[in-house]
């Protein structure tokens, strides 16, 4: 049931871990039974209970919207019934594991979209995730782990909320948890210490989920000053003296090619912006501007980067030029560009003297801005 057209949109809540048992679905529940001595209607949408006994007692007590049982390949599957969550339309609505991928023939693909219905119908919710499915953290997940993380949620989503809850406990108590059975069943321990819960990942997982809840509460207050005039100096812009540098707001452009590697660039790129507040804007250019003229891989290739530029939040423009290099460098002068964003050229020696190494002619013709060239380390490990 949609909400009418003067239902405010819901707020979120967010519960960011970095790692499964560190309890973030415990601290969810634990928090809703307060809300409900206090009153409030919540019902719990949607929870995983891994066989955890602890956190399974606490789901008991609460009001559950039955989950929606689908078929698939045999097997029988369960799923958030987002349609029944709104025709029971609760105050508050508790959605375990955001970044889940539903099961095939589920009304939505990603649970995060569920999540976007129910606030969209004014419903408030809560949500767990960890901080390895935040989209733009990918690659650096990938460095401090070595394993690729497939289920992801876009930073925008998280970006909505108007609460997150840093859930920590100390790699040594979540280590002891795990042992004792607490997180996962006896037999895939082994598996999780040498896979996740090495101690070094732990320790990196950790300290990056705490920069992230810093940095969206950075956002937060960023968006509260502006609304009230004024701008309150950050450490990383302060001068020794304390005297705020009166510098001009930052804009980055990313340029966007069909290698493999523009992923990595604007995970990249959006990850700067949103450190330094500052402008994004993703390019792709070409001798014609209409991507139908593009061999169809290429033309694929291009149009899944655009749709995952925007995904993050990112203005696309494509752009029509002979000289590629000298379209790019013109374009980031005419909108004010401060930094430009491009992948480490994989071109080999042919390509060189063909004059084909975008990168290294855009860095000659901007020699005004900022150039940041990005290797791909996955690239450069296989």
């Amino acid at each position: 049931m949609p909400a009418s057209a003067d239902t405010p949109r819901g707020t979120l809540k967010v519960y960011l871990g970095y790692a499964a048992g560190v309890g973030k679905t415990f601290q969810m529940l634990a928090d809703a039974h307060a809300a409900r001595q206090r009153g409030i209607d919540l019902v719990l949408a949607y929870f995983e209970p891994h066989a955890r006994p602890d956190t399974i007692a606490q789901a008991r007590a609460l009001d559950a919207v039955p989950h929606r049982k689908i078929e698939y390949r045999g097997k029988t599957f369960e799923e958030m019934d987002t349609e029944a969550v709104l025709r029971r339309r609760p105050s508050i609505a508790l959605v375990d594991e955001l970044a889940h991928t539903n099961i095939p023939g589920s009304t939505r693909t990603k649970r995060w979209e569920d999540v976007q219905v129910l606030l969209e119908a004014g419903i408030e919710v809560w949500t767990t995730i960890n901080v390895q499915h935040i989209e733009s953290l990918n690659d650096q997940i990938w460095q401090i782990t070595g394993i690729q993380v497939r289920e992801t949620v876009p930073d925008g989503v998280v970006r909505q909320a108007a609460e997150i809850v840093a859930v920590d406990v100390t790699p040594d108590a979540l280590l002891n948890r795990l042992r004792r059975g607490a997180i996962y069943k006896p037999e895939m321990v082994e598996k999780a210490l040498s896979g996740f819960f090495k101690g070094s990942n732990l320790g990196a997982l950790r300290e990056l989920a705490l920069r992230q809840a810093a940095h969206e509460v950075d956002l937060r207050q960023s968006a509260y000053d502006e609304t009230r005039g004024f701008q309150v100096p950050r450490i990383s812009e302060a001068r020794a003296s304390g005297v705020v540098d009166n510098q001009p707001k930052e804009r980055i452009l990313i340029h966007i090619t069909a290698d493999l590697s523009t992923a990595m660039l604007i995970r990249r790129g959006r990850r700067v912006a949103d450190y330094l507040h500052a402008d994004c804007t993703a390019l792709f250019v070409h001798q014609t501007p209409e991507l139908s003229q593009l061999p169809a891989e290429e033309r694929q290739a291009v149009e899944k980067h655009l749709r995952f530029a925007r995904s993050l939040q990112i203005e696309t423009r494509v752009l029509g030029g002979i000289d590629i290099a000298k379209t790019v460098v013109d374009f980031a002068r005419r909108i004010q560009v401060t930094q430009i964003f491009v992948a480490h050229s994989q071109a080999g020696f042919l390509e060189r003297l063909r004059r084909k190494n975008f990168t290294e002619d855009i860095v000659r013709l901007a020699q005004d801005l900022q150039v940041t060239v990005v290797a791909d380390r996955r690239q450069a490990a296989q």
